[in-house]
């Protein structure tokens, strides 16, 4: 096994104590382990490297900024493009030189400091019964005709703040505020829950219509309790922004600043690149492949493909803030 069940500080503790084999690769994630360990297990397998894992549910950035240039860390993978982003912005990471990232991952997908592995596409469900349409812009979500029909999470929630993002980005501040004042005005309930709250809230007939993100579909797809039936009763429709192109948020990678393994760190994360590990990732979480050469998914056998949006990540990143205070300013979480 590539990792073994031990504590944060104690993995942390032998990695900063002890010399570093010359053929491993320590790894720092969010993410959790039974979603990593399939593809980091055939990484080890396929390449004799082995990985030093370290899974943290928060504070992974101030830790490695706390152990400085002694930090064991080679890789961060991470989920969000705003926790890739911070990253860089904090100065732990560094450049990604590699012809292979460069080739498998499209140039608005990532940095030169991160790069993404997996996308999760934020779409709109609705009633598989009382609609009966099959795609949807996410400008049509502010149509009247949904007054009292729609459910979504709060505003400030990362996943809508980064969407209201990318929609600020492409439309600017004018415009987007006029957006969620309309949405806010279709909705069903006060904006809040999860993301499978609102299938729930589509099934006991509260709303018609919802936005959420698709892994989510996937996991409640394969569900042994009463989220089948709320996967059963909604529709994902196929979802862009009026001139094309959907919303995605990533899990990514990054190689660590003061790297110790520096060219298995590199190795790793084309590695996660390749055919095998993008089907192995993301078909655990029902993620979508960033590989455009990768066709078959978990993701795409059970919702089709999707084309993101031309919005660089970082753009979007950048427009977080504005957004969040826009969402504020229309009161739309109240």
């Amino acid at each position: 096994m590539i990792d073994k069940t031990i504590s944060v500080l104690a993995l942390a503790s032998c990695l900063l104590a002890a010399p570093v084999l010359a053929q491993s690769v320590n790894l720092y994630t969010t993410r959790e382990p039974e979603l990593l360990n399939p593809v980091l297990e055939a990484f080890t397998k396929d390449t004799g490297v082995k990985v030093n894992t370290v899974f943290l549910k928060d504070g992974l950035e101030q830790r490695i900024k706390a152990e400085g240039a002694n930090s064991p860390a080679d890789v961060m993978i991470m989920v969000d493009a705003a926790q890739m982003i911070a990253a860089k912005d904090a100065g732990i990471t560094q450049p990604i030189k590699s012809a292979v990232v460069d080739k498998a991952v499209p140039a608005q997908l990532r940095d030169s400091d991160w790069v993404t592995l997996t996308k999760r596409a934020r779409i709109v469900v609705v009633s598989k019964d009382r609609v009966k349409q099959d795609a949807i812009t996410y400008e049509e979500l502010a149509d009247p005709k949904w007054k009292g029909k729609l459910c979504i999470r709060a505003g400030q929630h990362p996943y809508n703040n980064a969407f209201f993002g990318a929609y600020l980005a492409r439309n600017g501040a004018e415009k987007t505020e006029a957006y969620l004042k309309a949405v806010k005005a279709n909705v069903a309930r006060k904006p809040g829950g999860g993301d499978r709250d609102v299938a729930r809230d589509i099934q006991s007939g509260l709303c018609d219509i919802a936005i959420i993100n698709t892994y989510y579909i996937g996991l409640m797809s394969q569900a042994k309790n009463e989220q089948k039936g709320w996967f059963d009763a909604i529709k994902p429709l196929k979802t862009t922004f009026a001139n094309g192109g959907t919303h995605v948020n990533i899990s990514g990678a990054a190689i660590a600043r003061n790297a110790p393994n520096k060219d298995n760190a590199v190795k790793l994360v084309e590695y996660m690149l390749g055919e095998k590990a993008q089907t192995l990732y993301g078909d655990g979480n029902y993620e979508f492949p960033v590989n455009p050469d990768v066709k078959e998914s978990a993701a795409v056998k059970l919702l089709g493909t999707v084309t993101p949006d031309a919005t660089p990540l970082t753009e979007i990143g950048k427009n977080r803030k504005a957004a969040a205070d826009l969402v504020d300013k229309v009161g739309f979480d109240n």
